[in-house]
């Protein structure tokens, strides 16, 4: 196995799958606190943190795969944030059988068509590549940061964003990510397992959008956290992790239990 993985804890298995742009030290405050009731395993994406850098084009699905295996995992509980919660829904499709749970945070979707806005406004970050303060603090300006950058994780972000963009300039060889098919918005309905979709209030209305899509996921719950954008793993680890606590145990919350309100 060359990816970097983490193991804390004792119990139930929980894989927990970072954003892009960061690593997964994004968990550093969830990761602890979920140790103490079950076993935590954390692992750096390919080309992120200490993984090695993609010569291929990558499949984050298995990568994943790959990863259990090599722990002799056989059924665990994804959590996965924005393009981490893209890679464990589409796992979960794919590989039914080797998962309890699933939960996404702020999560991106296979085959989900982003808005004008959100796209146009990618593509204003992009342009300032290969300037990788430019384009770290134009990313970092994006509305769905908004709390992070007002508070104080914000130089700890700008970090591990600024470590990214300088491994994907200087290392990467390879940038495709290649997705199972059909892509998971087609195939909602087929996931099984009881799944909890976590976002903060601070967003781009598509995620608005995407919570919509999840709808039709049969055993869906949903979270909702006031004032936060779309780094609730570093501004809200506490209420996190009690909201997917509290999925895991079958405690579910008013907040979480909105199945499909």
């Amino acid at each position: 196995m060359d990816l970097y993985y983490e193991i804390q804890g004792e119990g139930s298995p929980v894989v927990l799958l970072h954003s892009p742009g960061v690593d997964s030290r994004e968990w550093k405050y969830a990761a602890p606190l979920m140790a103490q009731s079950c076993k935590v395993i954390t692992y750096d994406g390919r080309g992120t943190g200490r993984s090695p850098a993609p010569q291929t084009p990558t499949s984050l699905v298995e990568d994943l795969r790959d990863l259990l295996q090599h722990l002799r995992l056989e059924r665990v509980t994804l959590v996965g944030h924005s393009m981490g919660g893209q890679a464990a829904t589409d796992f979960t499709l794919t590989y039914p059988s080797m998962v309890e749970r699933l939960v996404v945070i702020a999560p991106s979707l296979t085959g989900f068509v982003f808005s004008q806005e959100f796209t146009e406004w990618m593509a204003s970050v992009n342009a300032a590549a290969p300037d990788i303060d430019k384009l770290v603090e134009l990313s970092l300006s994006g509305p769905n940061y908004r709390a992070t950058m007002a508070g104080p994780h914000r130089d700890f972000l700008r970090e591990m964003a600024v470590h990214y963009m300088t491994r994907v300039f200087t290392e990467w060889k390879s940038f495709e990510v290649r997705w199972p098919e059909p892509p998971a918005i087609e195939r909602l309905e087929d996931i099984a397992v009881s799944t909890l979709f976590i976002r903060g209030t601070i967003e781009w209305p598509d995620m608005l959008k995407i919570a919509e899509q999840f709808q039709r996921v049969p055993a869906i719950h949903f979270a909702e956290m006031e004032g936060g954008d779309h780094m609730l793993t570093l501004t809200h680890a506490e209420e996190l992790t009690e909201h997917i606590r509290n999925f895991m145990y079958g405690e579910l919350d008013n907040a979480a239990n909105k199945g499909r309100k």
